[in-house]
């Protein structure tokens, strides 16, 4: 099988954990397993005095996790809505009572920076909420000039990269970002089910609210001091969480992955290139390829890949609209095979 879906295919050292005795938990050395992967994490994601709380739990759950414990203490939100990553948070803001302003951008897309500002000043929100890259739409947004914006108008910045950690330049301190969130099955490259959320320094004292029991951040966070969880975690996902962490770190941390990555993605979108395939994000995610081929036929190429290649790939919203990952293990070799895989599977020109 080759995965060209989240997290794609993973290392076998990494994923042979996954069928070992399951240890217990509430011991000295999972302890000690579980600080060591705070500090390599947030030494990833240059945040290095901050904490980062690992829960059970997708992306999403992070998310929530955000916006009851924090984005709950804030009058308002500003949300940028790309797709539908961003209109989740716009939806959890709904959903848990807080004022939030729906910042729509175009699908695929960049930001209207100008008029952003423009919104902020008149607007006067207390946070913003956003995505580094849009994994709908394969559209990355420019952290740098978000952040300017933000610091101008003391505005606090809270940033989904879920798809751009380990993927893209992303340096949380430098920008000024306080709370980060990312899951396992993307950069991290381990089977999904863990979702982590990074705190910056400036919100070691902060009160935050506690409108949630499972995601309560000071419950996880009083249990973080000891290398342990209030409840239950996936131990074995957490293990292979450490394992990974610990071959990026021997790696030399994040560059090389994101040199790996940004490869595969250049190479792959000189294939989609020569096959004629627009490519419709306006600036390029390294961490996916978003096609529009000219498949109208329920998910014709889709299907086809699964049934007689097992290929996979992850179709979007949009008729004939395509999204190949670029994260875990693939070579030039098998991205060449899923470019003439496409193209034989795709309807011809009429």
């Amino acid at each position: 099988m080759l995965s060209y879906v989240f997290p794609g295919n993973i290392d076998k050292s990494i994923a042979a954990i996954g069928a070992n005795d399951i240890p217990y938990m509430r011991t000295d050395k999972f302890s000690a397993i579980n600080l060591e992967s705070e500090k390599i994490l947030l030494d990833l994601i240059h945040c290095p005095e901050g904490k980062a709380i690992i829960y059970t739990g997708s992306g999403t759950g992070a998310m929530s996790a955000v916006v009851e414990n924090y984005v709950k203490t804030k009058k308002k939100a500003l949300a940028v809505n790309g797709g539908s990553f961003g209109q989740r948070w716009v939806s959890m803001c709904e959903y848990y009572g807080v004022p939030v302003i729906d910042f729509k951008v175009p699908f695929g897309r960049d930001i209207d920076y100008h008029e952003l500002e423009r919104t902020i000043a008149m607007q006067n929100p207390d946070v913003l909420l956003c995505q580094h890259h849009e994994t709908s739409s394969g559209q990355v947004f420019d952290l740098d000039i978000i952040a300017r914006i933000c610091r101008r108008y003391r505005v606090s910045l809270v940033v989904d990269v879920i798809s751009s950690f380990l993927a893209e330049e992303l340096d949380m301190d430098r920008t000024g970002i306080d709370i980060c969130i990312t899951s396992s099955q993307k950069g991290l490259n381990i089977p999904p089910g863990l979702s982590i959320v990074f705190l910056s320094k400036k919100l070691e004292n902060y009160e935050f609210a506690r409108n949630g029991y499972y995601w309560d951040f000071k419950d996880n966070l009083d249990n973080l001091r000891r290398g342990q969880t209030p409840y239950s975690p996936a131990t074995t996902l957490y293990l292979q969480l450490n394992e990974r962490l610990r071959q990026l770190r021997s790696q030399g941390g994040e560059k090389q992955n994101i040199e790996q990555v940004r490869h595969r993605a250049q190479f792959f979108r000189n294939l989609c290139k020569q096959y004629g395939w627009n490519m419709p994000a306006e600036n390029q995610a390294n961490a996916i390829t978003a096609i529009q081929t000219r498949d109208t036929e329920d998910r014709l190429i889709f299907k086809g890949l699964i049934e007689k290649y097992q290929i996979y790939i992850m179709p979007g919203s949009i008729p004939g609209f395509y999204r190949i990952s670029h994260m875990g293990l693939q070579t030039d070799k098998e991205l060449e095979e899923l470019a003439r895989r496409i193209h034989d599977l795709e309807p011809k020109a009429k």
